[in-house]
């Protein structure tokens, strides 16, 4: 009997999207503002050496960090890390940091990782007071409620666990592998098995697996000879710590971090792919 738990309406197409699916990390949040500078984390301060140089806009501009992944907390994934920390920076601006003419460039967003890192907290940098506070810019995919103050450090702590899902809806394969027909019965009834799915399989911060996209897949674009992307991290909108601050891409959108399997395998973060888009 398979695991893939569908819900009952989809039963009919359980032989064709069995066979997609994948495992991939899920991520969960939690607001605090109590974490350690090498800690999985969503916004805070980052793990840096003394000797490393924060990362800066072309203009000179501070970066602020979106996501720090450090996978000796983490659930091995094939094909990622086991070990080190994985950062992701954007710049405060209305794009958060996205070129879309060149989305591999990072000029203001900043993609870094540190095979061994250093626990020593003699050797970081732990005085971050030169940093402008995150939470006084709008141009940022973070919403602080009006009723809020926030504090400098306040964040969202990371926890992950492994999980499984079958191709997202918004997957440009989809219809090929699944066929036209899945689109009457998620439509149907106001949409209700189409929230469901996205709810159960496609919604949510991750790591690898399949993407959540507001708009198109872009990847229908590319060359068909071009090395496929990996989806390296998935940052979702979510609704946060209600009251306080919530994560927002614009309109109830989605951000994502993509790379080739080949760059991946090297830990070759150079050329990653920067995407976000929203409704």
């Amino acid at each position: 009997m398979s695991n893939l738990d569908l819900p009952s309406g989809l039963e009919r197409f359980r032989s064709k999207l069995e066979p997609t699916v994948k495992t991939y990390i899920d991520i969960q949040t939690r607001f605090t503002r109590k974490t350690t500078l090498w800690q999985s984390k969503f916004a805070g301060f980052p793990y840096l050496p003394k000797d490393f140089e924060y990362p800066t806009t072309p203009e000179g501009d501070y970066l602020h960090l979106l996501a720090q992944i450090n996978f000796d907390e983490a659930p091995h994934l094939a094909g990622f890390p086991t070990t080190g920390i994985l950062q992701f920076y954007i710049a405060k601006d209305g794009m958060y940091g996205l070129a879309f003419e060149n989305p591999t460039r990072q000029s203001n967003f900043r993609v870094l990782y540190f095979p061994e890192p250093d626990l020593n907290e003699k050797n970081l940098i732990t005085d971050f007071d030169f940093l402008p506070t995150l939470w006084d810019y709008k141009e940022i995919p973070f919403y602080v409620f009006p009723s809020y103050v926030p504090h400098r450090d306040d964040c969202f702590a990371l926890s992950f666990n492994l999980k499984t899902a079958p191709i997202s809806d918004c997957d440009y394969q989809f219809e090929e592998l699944i066929g036209s027909e899945i689109w009457d019965v998620l439509q149907a009834n106001d949409h209700a098995l189409w929230k469901e799915y996205q709810e159960k399989f496609v919604s949510g911060h991750r790591i690898g697996g399949y993407p959540n996209f507001a708009q198109a897949d872009f990847r229908e674009d590319l060359p068909e000879n071009e090395e496929p992307y990996v989806l390296l991290l998935q940052i979702d909108s979510d609704p946060g710590e209600l009251e306080k601050v919530s994560i927002e891409w614009s309109d109830m959108g989605v951000g994502n971090f993509w790379i080739k399997a080949s760059a991946l395998k090297n830990r070759d973060f150079s050329e990653v792919l920067y995407n976000w888009d929203c409704s």
